[in-house]
Protein backbone atom coordinates (compact mmCIF):
# COMPACT_ATOMS: atom_id res chain seq x y z
CA UNK A 1 0.00 0.00 0.00
CA UNK A 2 1.43 3.44 -0.89
CA UNK A 3 2.53 5.59 2.06
CA UNK A 4 0.14 8.46 1.12
CA UNK A 5 -2.84 6.08 0.97
CA UNK A 6 -1.92 4.66 4.37
CA UNK A 7 -1.71 8.17 5.87
CA UNK A 8 -5.04 9.22 4.35
CA UNK A 9 -6.66 5.98 5.57
CA UNK A 10 -5.38 6.57 9.09
CA UNK A 11 -6.64 10.18 9.12
CA UNK A 12 -10.06 9.06 7.82
CA UNK A 13 -10.29 6.42 10.55
CA UNK A 14 -9.35 8.96 13.26
CA UNK A 15 -11.96 11.42 11.94
CA UNK A 16 -14.59 8.66 11.92
CA UNK A 17 -13.72 7.66 15.49
CA UNK A 18 -13.94 11.29 16.58
CA UNK A 19 -17.39 11.70 14.99
CA UNK A 20 -18.60 8.48 16.64
CA UNK A 21 -17.37 9.66 20.05
CA UNK A 22 -19.12 13.02 19.63
CA UNK A 23 -22.33 11.29 18.48
CA UNK A 24 -22.10 8.87 21.42
CA UNK A 25 -21.73 11.79 23.82
CA UNK A 26 -24.72 13.62 22.28
CA UNK A 27 -26.95 10.55 22.49
CA UNK A 28 -25.98 9.89 26.13
CA UNK A 29 -26.66 13.56 26.97
CA UNK A 30 -30.10 13.34 25.32
CA UNK A 31 -30.92 10.14 27.21
CA UNK A 32 -29.91 11.64 30.56
CA UNK A 33 -31.82 14.84 29.74
CA UNK A 34 -34.98 12.77 29.16
CA UNK A 35 -34.51 10.91 32.46
CA UNK A 36 -33.77 14.19 34.26
CA UNK A 37 -36.92 15.76 32.80
CA UNK A 38 -39.11 12.88 34.03
CA UNK A 39 -37.42 12.91 37.46
CA UNK A 40 -37.81 16.71 37.73
CA UNK A 41 -41.50 16.61 36.79
CA UNK A 42 -42.13 13.77 39.26
CA UNK A 43 -40.32 15.60 42.07
CA UNK A 44 -42.10 18.89 41.34
CA UNK A 45 -45.53 17.25 41.35
CA UNK A 46 -44.79 15.40 44.61
CA UNK A 47 -43.47 18.52 46.36
CA UNK A 48 -46.50 20.60 45.35
CA UNK A 49 -49.18 17.91 45.52
CA UNK A 50 -48.40 16.18 48.82
CA UNK A 51 -48.94 19.12 51.29
CA UNK A 52 -52.70 19.22 50.55
CA UNK A 53 -52.94 15.49 51.28
CA UNK A 54 -51.59 16.06 54.81
CA UNK A 55 -53.73 19.17 55.28
CA UNK A 56 -57.08 17.89 53.91
CA UNK A 57 -56.61 14.11 54.07
CA UNK A 58 -56.12 11.59 51.27
CA UNK A 59 -59.47 9.89 51.96
CA UNK A 60 -61.35 13.22 51.87
CA UNK A 61 -59.75 14.20 48.54
CA UNK A 62 -59.96 10.88 46.71
CA UNK A 63 -63.31 9.61 47.99
CA UNK A 64 -65.16 12.82 48.80
CA UNK A 65 -67.99 13.70 46.41
CA UNK A 66 -68.46 17.37 47.27
CA UNK A 67 -66.27 19.98 45.55
CA UNK A 68 -66.75 23.41 47.15
CA UNK A 69 -63.24 24.84 47.47
CA UNK A 70 -64.35 28.46 48.06
CA UNK A 71 -67.22 27.80 50.50
CA UNK A 72 -67.10 28.96 54.14
CA UNK A 73 -66.50 25.32 55.05
CA UNK A 74 -64.60 24.12 51.97
CA UNK A 75 -64.82 20.57 50.60
CA UNK A 76 -62.23 19.11 48.26
CA UNK A 77 -63.69 15.75 47.19
CA UNK A 78 -62.73 14.73 43.65
CA UNK A 79 -64.23 11.22 43.49
CA UNK A 80 -66.67 12.22 40.70
CA UNK A 81 -63.86 13.96 38.79
CA UNK A 82 -61.68 10.84 38.95
CA UNK A 83 -64.58 8.62 37.88
CA UNK A 84 -65.35 10.97 34.99
CA UNK A 85 -61.76 10.79 33.74
CA UNK A 86 -61.67 6.99 34.00
CA UNK A 87 -65.07 6.40 32.35
CA UNK A 88 -64.58 9.10 29.72
CA UNK A 89 -61.14 7.82 28.72
CA UNK A 90 -62.24 4.17 28.61
CA UNK A 91 -65.30 5.03 26.50
CA UNK A 92 -63.19 7.11 24.10
CA UNK A 93 -60.70 4.25 23.77
CA UNK A 94 -63.50 1.72 23.19
CA UNK A 95 -64.82 3.88 20.35
CA UNK A 96 -61.57 5.23 18.93
CA UNK A 97 -59.26 2.20 18.99
CA UNK A 98 -61.39 -0.19 16.87
CA UNK A 99 -62.07 2.58 14.34
CA UNK A 100 -58.39 3.61 14.31
CA UNK A 101 -57.00 0.08 13.94
CA UNK A 102 -59.65 -0.76 11.34
CA UNK A 103 -58.71 2.34 9.36
CA UNK A 104 -55.03 1.41 9.57
CA UNK A 105 -55.78 -2.10 8.24
CA UNK A 106 -57.88 -0.59 5.45
CA UNK A 107 -55.15 1.85 4.43
CA UNK A 108 -52.31 -0.68 4.49
CA UNK A 109 -54.00 -3.86 3.20
CA UNK A 110 -57.33 -3.19 1.51
CA UNK A 111 -57.48 0.29 0.01
CA UNK A 112 -56.15 0.97 -3.48
CA UNK A 113 -53.15 3.29 -3.75
CA UNK A 114 -55.34 6.13 -5.01
CA UNK A 115 -57.76 5.86 -2.11
CA UNK A 116 -54.92 5.55 0.41
CA UNK A 117 -53.27 8.62 -1.13
CA UNK A 118 -56.44 10.62 -0.41
CA UNK A 119 -57.18 9.32 3.11
CA UNK A 120 -53.63 9.27 4.53
CA UNK A 121 -53.02 13.05 4.20
CA UNK A 122 -56.47 13.67 5.70
CA UNK A 123 -55.52 11.59 8.74
CA UNK A 124 -52.21 13.45 9.04
CA UNK A 125 -54.12 16.73 8.85
CA UNK A 126 -56.34 15.60 11.75
CA UNK A 127 -53.21 15.14 13.87
CA UNK A 128 -52.14 18.72 13.17
CA UNK A 129 -55.42 20.40 14.12
CA UNK A 130 -55.13 22.21 17.50
CA UNK A 131 -57.24 20.74 20.28
CA UNK A 132 -59.12 24.01 20.76
CA UNK A 133 -60.46 23.66 17.19
CA UNK A 134 -61.86 20.23 18.05
CA UNK A 135 -63.48 21.82 21.07
CA UNK A 136 -65.01 24.63 19.05
CA UNK A 137 -66.37 22.19 16.45
CA UNK A 138 -67.82 20.09 19.26
CA UNK A 139 -69.36 23.20 20.85
CA UNK A 140 -70.91 24.47 17.60
CA UNK A 141 -71.92 21.20 15.93
CA UNK A 142 -71.99 18.31 18.40
CA UNK A 143 -73.50 20.04 21.42
CA UNK A 144 -76.63 21.30 19.56
CA UNK A 145 -77.19 17.78 18.19
CA UNK A 146 -76.79 16.32 21.69
CA UNK A 147 -79.24 18.91 23.03
CA UNK A 148 -81.85 17.86 20.49
CA UNK A 149 -81.29 14.22 21.52
CA UNK A 150 -81.57 15.24 25.17
CA UNK A 151 -84.85 17.05 24.51
CA UNK A 152 -86.24 13.98 22.74
CA UNK A 153 -85.17 11.45 25.41
CA UNK A 154 -86.16 13.48 28.48
CA UNK A 155 -89.26 15.22 27.05
CA UNK A 156 -91.48 13.66 29.74
CA UNK A 157 -89.01 13.99 32.60
CA UNK A 158 -89.40 16.75 35.18
CA UNK A 159 -86.31 15.81 37.17
CA UNK A 160 -83.73 16.00 34.40
CA UNK A 161 -81.42 19.01 34.39
CA UNK A 162 -80.85 20.02 30.76
CA UNK A 163 -77.22 20.62 29.81
CA UNK A 164 -77.61 22.18 26.38
CA UNK A 165 -75.66 19.23 24.97
CA UNK A 166 -72.56 19.83 27.13
CA UNK A 167 -72.36 16.37 28.65
CA UNK A 168 -70.26 13.23 29.02
CA UNK A 169 -71.28 11.81 25.62
CA UNK A 170 -70.09 14.95 23.80
CA UNK A 171 -66.75 14.82 25.63
CA UNK A 172 -66.28 11.11 24.84
CA UNK A 173 -67.03 11.60 21.13
CA UNK A 174 -64.59 14.50 20.87
CA UNK A 175 -61.88 12.50 22.66
CA UNK A 176 -62.52 9.47 20.43
CA UNK A 177 -62.02 11.61 17.32
CA UNK A 178 -58.90 13.24 18.78
CA UNK A 179 -57.11 9.93 19.41
CA UNK A 180 -57.81 8.61 15.89
CA UNK A 181 -54.77 10.20 14.15
CA UNK A 182 -52.38 8.77 16.76
CA UNK A 183 -53.87 5.27 16.62
CA UNK A 184 -54.13 5.22 12.81
CA UNK A 185 -50.63 6.54 12.11
CA UNK A 186 -48.74 4.30 14.53
CA UNK A 187 -50.85 1.21 13.75
CA UNK A 188 -50.28 1.77 10.01
CA UNK A 189 -46.51 2.01 10.56
CA UNK A 190 -46.58 -1.19 12.65
CA UNK A 191 -48.54 -3.07 9.96
CA UNK A 192 -46.20 -1.87 7.20
CA UNK A 193 -43.22 -3.05 9.25
CA UNK A 194 -44.45 -6.68 9.28
CA UNK A 195 -42.16 -8.69 6.95
CA UNK A 196 -43.81 -9.41 3.60
CA UNK A 197 -42.63 -13.03 3.89
CA UNK A 198 -45.17 -13.65 6.69
CA UNK A 199 -48.03 -12.36 4.57
CA UNK A 200 -46.88 -14.26 1.48
CA UNK A 201 -46.44 -17.49 3.46
CA UNK A 202 -49.95 -17.21 4.90
CA UNK A 203 -51.48 -16.62 1.47
CA UNK A 204 -49.38 -19.43 0.00
CA UNK A 205 -50.82 -22.02 2.38
CA UNK A 206 -54.36 -21.10 1.34
CA UNK A 207 -55.41 -18.52 3.96
CA UNK A 208 -57.82 -15.86 2.77
CA UNK A 209 -56.90 -12.17 2.89
CA UNK A 210 -59.03 -11.57 6.00
CA UNK A 211 -57.55 -14.64 7.72
CA UNK A 212 -54.07 -13.33 6.91
CA UNK A 213 -54.92 -9.92 8.33
CA UNK A 214 -56.55 -11.17 11.53
CA UNK A 215 -54.31 -14.17 12.29
CA UNK A 216 -50.93 -13.10 10.93
CA UNK A 217 -50.56 -9.35 10.36
CA UNK A 218 -52.38 -8.01 13.43
CA UNK A 219 -50.65 -10.40 15.89
CA UNK A 220 -47.28 -9.62 14.30
CA UNK A 221 -47.91 -5.86 14.61
CA UNK A 222 -49.29 -6.18 18.17
CA UNK A 223 -46.38 -4.33 19.77
CA UNK A 224 -46.85 -1.24 17.61
CA UNK A 225 -50.64 -1.31 17.97
CA UNK A 226 -50.37 -1.47 21.78
CA UNK A 227 -47.98 1.48 21.63
CA UNK A 228 -50.60 3.35 19.59
CA UNK A 229 -53.23 2.55 22.24
CA UNK A 230 -50.94 3.74 25.06
CA UNK A 231 -50.29 7.03 23.29
CA UNK A 232 -54.01 7.35 22.52
CA UNK A 233 -54.85 6.86 26.19
CA UNK A 234 -52.21 9.43 27.10
CA UNK A 235 -53.78 11.98 24.76
CA UNK A 236 -57.32 11.22 25.94
CA UNK A 237 -56.58 11.40 29.66
CA UNK A 238 -54.36 14.47 29.29
CA UNK A 239 -56.66 16.52 27.05
CA UNK A 240 -58.07 19.64 28.66
CA UNK A 241 -58.96 22.41 26.24
CA UNK A 242 -61.36 20.58 23.91
CA UNK A 243 -63.33 18.77 26.59
CA UNK A 244 -63.57 21.89 28.74
CA UNK A 245 -65.64 23.38 25.89
CA UNK A 246 -67.99 20.43 25.37
CA UNK A 247 -68.33 18.71 28.76
CA UNK A 248 -69.99 21.49 30.76
CA UNK A 249 -67.18 21.46 33.36
CA UNK A 250 -69.46 20.71 36.32
CA UNK A 251 -68.46 18.30 39.10
CA UNK A 252 -71.15 15.67 38.73
CA UNK A 253 -71.83 11.94 38.61
CA UNK A 254 -70.46 10.71 35.25
CA UNK A 255 -73.75 9.76 33.60
CA UNK A 256 -74.17 10.09 29.81
CA UNK A 257 -76.38 13.20 29.83
CA UNK A 258 -74.80 14.93 32.85
CA UNK A 259 -72.44 17.87 32.57
CA UNK A 260 -69.15 16.60 33.94
CA UNK A 261 -65.64 17.71 34.78
CA UNK A 262 -62.43 15.81 34.02
CA UNK A 263 -59.19 15.92 36.05
CA UNK A 264 -57.51 18.16 33.51
CA UNK A 265 -60.37 20.62 33.24
CA UNK A 266 -60.58 20.84 37.04
CA UNK A 267 -57.04 22.24 37.04
CA UNK A 268 -57.43 24.48 33.99
CA UNK A 269 -60.71 26.07 35.04
CA UNK A 270 -59.69 27.02 38.60
CA UNK A 271 -55.92 27.47 38.70
CA UNK A 272 -56.08 31.14 37.66
CA UNK A 273 -57.96 32.33 40.78
CA UNK A 274 -57.11 29.64 43.34
CA UNK A 275 -55.01 30.30 46.40
CA UNK A 276 -53.95 28.62 49.62
CA UNK A 277 -55.30 25.11 50.20
CA UNK A 278 -57.48 25.32 47.10
CA UNK A 279 -54.37 25.81 44.94
CA UNK A 280 -52.52 23.01 46.72
CA UNK A 281 -55.42 20.60 46.08
CA UNK A 282 -55.30 21.47 42.37
CA UNK A 283 -51.66 20.36 42.40
CA UNK A 284 -52.82 17.17 44.15
CA UNK A 285 -55.25 16.63 41.26
CA UNK A 286 -52.29 17.02 38.91
CA UNK A 287 -50.39 14.45 40.98
CA UNK A 288 -53.37 12.02 40.74
CA UNK A 289 -53.43 12.52 36.96
CA UNK A 290 -49.68 11.93 36.79
CA UNK A 291 -49.99 8.70 38.80
CA UNK A 292 -52.86 7.53 36.55
CA UNK A 293 -50.78 7.95 33.42
CA UNK A 294 -47.80 6.18 35.00
CA UNK A 295 -49.99 3.24 36.10
CA UNK A 296 -51.58 2.93 32.65
CA UNK A 297 -48.21 3.00 30.87
CA UNK A 298 -46.62 0.48 33.24
CA UNK A 299 -49.64 -1.85 33.12
CA UNK A 300 -49.89 -1.91 29.33
CA UNK A 301 -46.13 -2.36 28.95
CA UNK A 302 -46.27 -5.25 31.42
CA UNK A 303 -49.15 -6.86 29.51
CA UNK A 304 -47.21 -6.42 26.27
CA UNK A 305 -44.07 -8.04 27.70
CA UNK A 306 -46.09 -10.97 29.08
CA UNK A 307 -47.72 -11.46 25.70
CA UNK A 308 -44.29 -11.48 24.05
CA UNK A 309 -42.99 -14.14 26.48
CA UNK A 310 -46.03 -16.35 25.87
CA UNK A 311 -45.54 -16.12 22.11
CA UNK A 312 -41.85 -17.09 22.38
Amino acid sequence: MPVSSSIHGGMYQKATDRVEKVAHGIFITCAFAAVLAVASISLYMIINGVPAIFKVGLKEILFGTVWKPTAAEPSFGIAYVILTSIIGTLAAILIGVPIGVGTAVFLTEIASKKVAAIITPAVELLAGIPSVVYGLLGLLILNPLMYQLELHIFRDSKAHVYTGGSNLISAVLVLAIMILPTVISISSSALRAVPASLKNASLAVGATKMQTITRVLLPAAKSGIVTAIILGIGRAIGEAMAISLVSGSVVNIPLPFNSVRFLTTAIVSEMSYSQGTHRQVLFTIGLVLFVFIMIINLSLNRILKKGGKVER
